[in-house]
Order: C-alpha cells, then structure tokens, then sequence
C-alpha cells in the first residue's frame, strides 16, 4: 500500500475528527476507495474504535437504481437515520469508478431523495464529521489528470502541515471577523454585496473538509444584493452544470441562467425557500491546490477562488442573534478571481487578482 494512504487515514483520524478509544465511526467509502478504507480500520483499531462500512452517501450505482426504481415519495429511512444517531464519527470518502453514474436520474426525484434525508444528514453534522477525497481513476479522468498525477495531486493537498496552513489562513479571518460588509466583484460579470455582521468566520484548516484551505462564513439571508456569475463548471446530481448567472435582490435569487443544464440548477434553486438564498460565503486559500479538477471538495479552496452556496448555512457561521438559512440543499459554486477582480471588505480591499494583502505581490 501507498505510504501515503496510511498518512491520509492518520490526519484523518488524529487530526480531522480527533478518534477517541470507544468511538463508535461509520465510514462511508465506494468499494474503489478500499485501500484508504483498510488504512482507516487499521487506525481505528489501534485506538480501539468501533468501525461500520456503509456506501450509502457514496455508491451512486445503487442510488441510481433505487432511485430509477422509486415514485419520487420518500420517507426518511429510520434505520438509517437511528445508525447515525448512535455514531460518534462520521467519515466520508469521495470516490468513483463513474462521475456520472446518476446523470439520467431526473432532478426532482433527487430533489425529493435529498429532502426525505435531510434529517440524516442534519445527525451527520452533529457528529465529528470528515469528508475527504480518494484519488480514484475515474476522479482522475474528470480532472484530464493521469491516475498518477492525480494521486500527487490529491496527497499534496491533503497530507501537509495543517498547522501552518491555519495560521496562513488566520490572516484572513482576523479580516472578516468584526467584518460587516463584504464585496465581490470581478470583470464586468461580477458585483455582488452582502452582510456578515455579527456571523463568525471559521478558518477551514482539514478538519470538516479534508483538504482544507478556506475561511468562510454565512451571509445575513436577506443582505445579498446584486449579480454574480460563477465561471468555473460544476458536477451536481451527475451533471456538469457551467456558466451559472445569479441576481439577488433582497437576499433572493430573482433570476438565473446557466450555459449547460440549467434545468439541474432550477431544479436546486426550487428545491425550497432557502434555497434561493445564500448560505455560505467561502474564501479558498490552499496554494497548493492550483488547478481546476472539477472536483469541489478541492476546486473551493483554490487560493484565487471564491465561492458562495445556495441553500443551508453551517450552524457555527451564524451569530447567536442572527437569522440562519436553512434548506434542504448547500450548492457550492465558485468565481475565479485570478484577473480583473477584487474583494472589498468593509470598503478596503482585502484581495487583489487572488493576491491577498498580507501575501507578497499584492497590489494596492
């Protein structure tokens, strides 16, 4: 096995959802992510855990036939639901041997899966959650990468010094932080304003995610106002969504287009109130994920990125006296901010061309 397997399962275990002696951890892996699966157990024993196997958030072959097979009227399925109420440690494992495997399931019928499990994934969230990325051959064709170049990819992103990285990305968040307005703009496509007063601003260093390298908060739900479009692709649903256009105004998505399946983005945008509004501001900041791969567990944390979220906002990114979106959905998509772009925080400029201020190069 790869050395560099069993230093993923490690930072996992040690780092990201810190495993106690008696832990009760469901991990959620396709059967292609098997070796990191092994290397997790073997952790996981040595700390004297309880491990379970489920491909239930990941096989997307079964999904797609269930969901083929199904009427669109789901019930939340209550033995799963009681698995994940008796789980310390949830870990999730991206894999594929096919990125596509649910693109002929129609967009409402998972829009009704999603909603009729959203109180399974709301257990999720309360317990020491992890998701992270095996780099599969089929992930490393969706990012037009060789099976071996994408596995230096993958590792070189997660199995670092996240301490450093934390302190890289604290910079950032001491900008936020007693932050009350945000601005967005980039080229003559982009400019978009929101509020984040009193919302706390988390600094994404592989815990949640793994890899990390984001900060990010929640907009106050009604402040958005204005347009964006996100020019970096997106697989949602099985689908390459590109070329997504927002307007907001009062917070509320009031038009939107995309290039290519847009009707996979209408279909997200009607999945409930919430989803017409933002629920996640995120900042990427990990240089050493340069490159696009399609992949948005990496693509988000891109250092020349940002990305906003329709639908749910994570609970820890909303004040005590501040309202949180809630949806049954969280879409991330992303702005490049390479070229021609800045970030305005409460009327300063905080980022210039991707280069942030405290960065060397950045320009005033």
């Amino acid at each position: 096995m790869d050395p560099r397997i069993r230093e993923h399962a490690e930072i996992i275990a040690n780092h990201s959802v810190d495993l106690q002696d008696g832990d009760n951890v469901v991990v959620d892996a396709h059967p292609v992510a098997e070796d990191l699966v092994v290397a997790l157990h073997e952790v996981i024993g040595d700390i004297g855990a309880n491990p379970v196997t489920t491909s239930q958030r990941t096989g997307k072959r079964q999904q797609r036939a269930f969901l083929r097979a199904g009427d669109d009227d789901y019930d939340t399925p209550e033995h799963e639901l009681a698995l994940i109420q008796n789980t310390d440690v949830y870990i999730a494992i991206r894999a594929s041997d096919n990125v596509t495997q649910t693109s002929d399931v129609d967009p409402e019928t998972q829009a009704a899966y999603q909603q009729a499990h959203r109180p399974i994934l709301e257990e999720r969230l309360s317990t020491r959650w992890c998701l992270t990325q095996y780099p599969a051959p089929a992930n490393a064709q969706l990012a037009e990468m060789s099976t071996e170049g994408y596995e230096n990819f993958v590792w070189d992103a997660v199995n670092k010094d996240w301490d450093e990285q934390r302190d890289h990305q604290e910079n950032m968040v001491e900008i936020m932080d007693p932050a009350e307005e945000i601005r967005i703009v980039s080229g003559d496509t982009t400019d978009v304003t929101m509020s984040i007063d009193g919302n706390p601003t988390l600094n994404d260093h592989g815990e949640h995610n793994l890899p990390g390298g984001e900060v990010f908060t929640a907009p106050q739900p009604d402040s958005v106002e204005g347009e964006v479009l996100f020019d970096m692709p997106l697989y949602h649903q099985g689908r390459e969504i590109t070329d997504v256009s927002l307007e907001f105004e009062g917070g509320e998505v009031v038009d939107h287009a995309a290039a290519k399946n847009e009707d996979v983005l209408t279909e997200v945008l009607n999945t409930d109130d919430g989803a017409r509004r933002l629920g996640e501001l995120g900042i990427g900041m990990n240089r050493d994920i340069d490159r696009f791969t399609y992949n948005m567990l990496f693509d988000e944390k891109m250092g020349d990125t940002v990305h906003m979220a329709v639908g749910r906002a994570y609970d820890d990114t909303v004040g005590e006296d501040n309202e949180a979106n809630d949806s049954a959905v969280h879409v991330d998509m992303i702005v490049d901010m390479s070229e021609d772009s800045y970030i305005e925080v409460d009327g300063e400029v905080v980022q210039r061309d991707g280069t942030f201020r405290f960065e060397d190069g950045f320009a005033e």
